[in-house]
């Protein structure tokens, strides 16, 4: 039952803001979930009429489903205060912004979570200078053991 994170977001976003939202899920969903079967590749969140909605997240199908088990890659709401919707859809009309899904967790109440966060696309040279800060970072933490 740990979280699902997105190792790529960090990589290929400057994050901004960070936000925990609620998902609209069926059974099978959650069961997979809780066996730890998603996958983020090519998500990405989008507004549709005041709403946010995430694409392309894959929940595997529950091994023990039958007939009833749910579509893997279909658009699943996400559940936001409106304030918060507003906050984030005044930034996304600037341009290079995007909402990038971070990672899926439990929270204390056993509800399943989506982290989002709000970030801005790095270029290939930002890349490179954030490998270069991990790599030399993790030097001189060897040298100082």
């Amino acid at each position: 039952m740990a979280d699902i994170r997105n190792r790529s977001a960090f990589h290929d976003y400057s994050i901004e803001d960070k936000y925990d939202a609620g998902m609209v899920l069926v059974g099978t969903e959650v069961k997979s979930l809780r066996d730890g079967r998603a996958s983020f590749n090519d998500s990405y969140c989008y507004f549709n009429k005041g709403e946010l909605w995430i694409k392309s997240l894959h929940i595997a199908e529950y091994s023990h489903g039958t007939v009833n088990n749910h579509d893997p890659v279909r658009e699943r709401k996400l559940l936001l205060q409106k304030r918060e919707l507003r906050k984030m859809e005044a930034k996304i009309k600037e341009k290079g912004y995007s909402i990038v899904p971070l990672r899926i967790f439990f929270n204390e109440k056993g509800y399943i979570k989506l982290e989002i966060g709000l970030g801005k696309g790095k270029k290939q040279y930002d890349k490179r200078e954030t490998i270069k800060a991990r790599d030399t970072e993790r030097e001189m933490k060897r040298y100082l053991k």
